[in-house]
C-alpha cells in the first residue's frame, strides 16, 4: 500500500489498532457516504504543493463556472472562484495524483465503484469569495461518482470563514434542512463524499483559501471515445 494512505493510521482519528486505513475509509463511504480526513498526506507533499499553488500566475486561472460542456456558464450568483487545472507536470501533482491512484485502486477493490479517473483543480477563493449550495453531480446524468477536497491554506483561524457546510441529501419528503457538518479548511485536512448524494456549499471566505478539488470518475464511453474531464 501507499506509503502516504498507511499514514493514514498515525493520524489522531484512525490508530494503529484500527486496522486498515483503506478499509476504514472504504467502511466510511459505505455507512455514511463521506469520510473527512484531518491529516492524510505527508507534510513534504503539502507544502510541494502549497509552493506549486502559489507559484502560478494569478492571471493563468480561470473564472469557475456551472455545469458542463454546452450547458457551462459563468454565475457570480452562484459562485465567484478561479480554478487551475492539474496534470502531471509538477511533482508535487505527479505526487498527488499517484496518491489518488492507489485510493481508486483501493476504494474499487472494495466496494466495485468502476471508478475509472480522477480529475483535479487548484480552487482560489478570494476574500468574499463563495460557492453557493450545489451538487457536484445529478443522478443518472455524469460521470462523477466521489468528490474529494484537500485544504491548502496555511494557519487557518475560525474568523477566516471558508468552511464546507454539507446538507443531508435530499428528497421529495425534505427538500431542504440545514447543513450536518461543516468541514473547516485546514491545512491538509481532506474531505470524500458521493458526488450525487450531499448537496453542499463554501461559506464566505475572509481571506484567501487555496483548495485541490477533484472527482473520482466512471467511464461514460462509447466505442473508443472517452468521456472527457473538464
Amino acid at each position: 500500500m501507499n506509503a502516504a494512505i498507511s499514514a493514514l493510521a498515525e493520524d489522531r482519528r484512525f490508530g494503529p489498532d484500527d486496522g486498515d486505513p483503506m478499509d476504514l475509509i472504504a467502511a466510511a463511504l459505505r455507512k455514511d457516504g463521506y469520510i473527512v480526513l484531518p491529516a492524510p498526506l505527508p507534510p513534504a507533499m503539502l507544502a510541494g504543493l502549497l509552493r506549486h499553488f502559489r507559484s502560478i500566475d494569478r492571471e493563468r486561472f480561470r473564472r469557475a463556472g456551472i455545469g458542463r460542456e454546452e450547458e457551462h456558464q459563468l454565475n457570480r450568483f452562484v459562485r465567484s472562484d478561479e480554478i487551475f487545472w492539474l496534470d502531471s507536470s509538477n511533482p508535487a501533482v505527479t505526487a498527488y495524483l499517484s496518491w489518488m491512484e492507489t485510493l481508486r485502486l483501493g476504494l474499487n477493490r472494495r466496494l466495485f465503484l468502476g471508478l475509472f479517473d480522477y480529475e483535479c483543480h487548484y480552487a482560489y477563493y478570494d476574500r468574499g469569495t463563495f460557492y453557493k449550495k450545489h451538487l457536484d453531480a445529478f443522478k443518472g446524468s455524469t460521470n462523477r461518482v466521489l468528490s474529494t477536497v484537500l485544504y491548502l491554506t496555511p494557519n487557518w483561524q475560525p474568523r477566516d470563514g471558508g468552511e464546507l457546510a454539507i446538507y443531508p441529501p435530499e428528497t421529495n419528503d425534505a427538500p431542504s434542512a440545514d447543513p450536518f457538518l461543516k468541514v473547516a479548511p485546514r491545512f491538509g485536512q481532506m474531505v470524500i463524499f458521493l458526488s450525487e448524494d450531499f448537496p453542499h456549499e463554501v461559506l464566505t471566505v475572509n481571506r484567501p483559501r487555496y483548495s485541490v478539488t477533484g472527482w473520482f470518475r466512471v467511464n461514460n464511453s462509447l466505442g473508443d471515445s472517452i468521456d472527457p474531464a473538464l
